[in-house]
């Protein structure tokens, strides 16, 4: 069996389908959606991934390399279509770039409720990390929080900070039609930064300079900033003069390669990844799946997709 993949090669359009290797592992697996995350595929894209990070990065099932070309993905909901009777023929999330046909251990993949449309299932790994900012967070029911940028991790970090945490929520985002999402969410919305204050937490999602430095002067005293944006290979200025120590402001990293410090000695990655799939059972989310892209159609169709000034929220690939 050969099986076809998506690749960002630097050259041309930057995107190619070529031949992927199959892999090993018990299970035969057909993929039937997966996730594309806009803001680390544009980085990998460009080929702007720090060599410090290469290692990090690098997923299981990657070919290639980060200097280009290197296929690459995380976001992966197929169907079982050789293994053990009991999960034949059922879908299940797992991380594996986006790919027609591969083979994986069953203890790599995550069995998908029969209910889940395929389509939701794909923001499974963006919800697992929205879920883990919040337990970063450690929110009090109540508090008044924001989120800067209403990307596909901003919304869910909005939607989270809602439903989990029952907080007072405004996301904040340049592109006025997102208030439309917000409503989806049902959660405030403006976007003008300038106008936040006294709040208890503000999750910065926009990989902006300027929206870093909003989420800063936001903060009520002893407020802080959860830091999720990646900037790649880039140089940003953080403003800590003016009130930042008198306020006794703080700046933390919530990143998914690691359970959050709250609920570490309880909580493994497996558990964290089948609460996330669980929160995937609201049809409010679907307003987030703004794009589809044929898995043919992947050379043309996904540039404009990770461009940075690409319009809606989160893109799935159909096969």
């Amino acid at each position: 069996m050969r099986a076809q993949a998506i690749w960002y090669t630097g050259q041309g359009s930057g995107v190619e389908i070529r031949e992927g290797a199959l892999g090993t592992g018990e299970l035969l697996l057909q993929t039937v959606a997966s996730g594309l995350s806009r803001g680390t595929e544009r980085i990998v894209a460009a080929g702007l991934v720090p060599r410090s990070e290469w290692q990090r990065m690098a997923l299981p099932n990657q070919e290639g390399d980060f200097a280009l070309p290197i296929k690459y993905g995380y976001a992966c909901v197929a169907r079982v279509i050789e293994g053990p009777p009991d999960i034949r023929d059922r879908n299940v999330y797992t991380m594996h770039p986006h790919q027609t046909f591969f083979r994986a251990d069953r203890n790599a993949v995550h069995v998908l409720p029969t209910d889940l449309p395929v389509r939701r299932a794909t923001l499974a790994a963006n919800m697992e990390t929205a879920l883990n900012a919040i337990w970063d967070a450690e929110l009090p029911p109540g508090a008044r929080v924001a989120v800067i940028g209403g990307g596909l991790v901003g919304c869910l970090v909005a939607y989270l900070a809602r439903t989990i945490a029952k907080a007072n929520v405004t996301l904040v985002d340049r592109i006025g039609a997102r208030a439309k999402t917000a409503s989806e969410l049902r959660v405030s919305f403006t976007t003008r930064a300038e106008t936040l204050s006294d709040c208890h937490t503000v999750f910065h999602t926009s990989a902006s300079e300027s929206g870093l430095s909003a989420a800063i002067h936001a903060l009520a005293f002893e407020g802080q900033v959860i830091e999720m944006s990646w900037y790649g290979d880039r140089q940003i200025s953080v403003p800590l003069g003016g009130a930042f120590h008198a306020q006794r402001l703080s700046i933390r990293c919530s990143q998914v390669g690691h359970v959050a410090r709250s609920h570490r000695s309880t909580t493994s990655y497996v558990d964290r990844i089948r609460t996330a799939i669980g929160l995937l059972d609201d049809t409010a989310l679907d307003v987030l799946l703004t794009h589809e892209v044929a898995f043919e159609n992947a050379e043309r169709d996904i540039p404009p997709r990770i461009a940075p000034d690409a319009d809606g929220i989160a893109t799935a690939i159909m096969y």
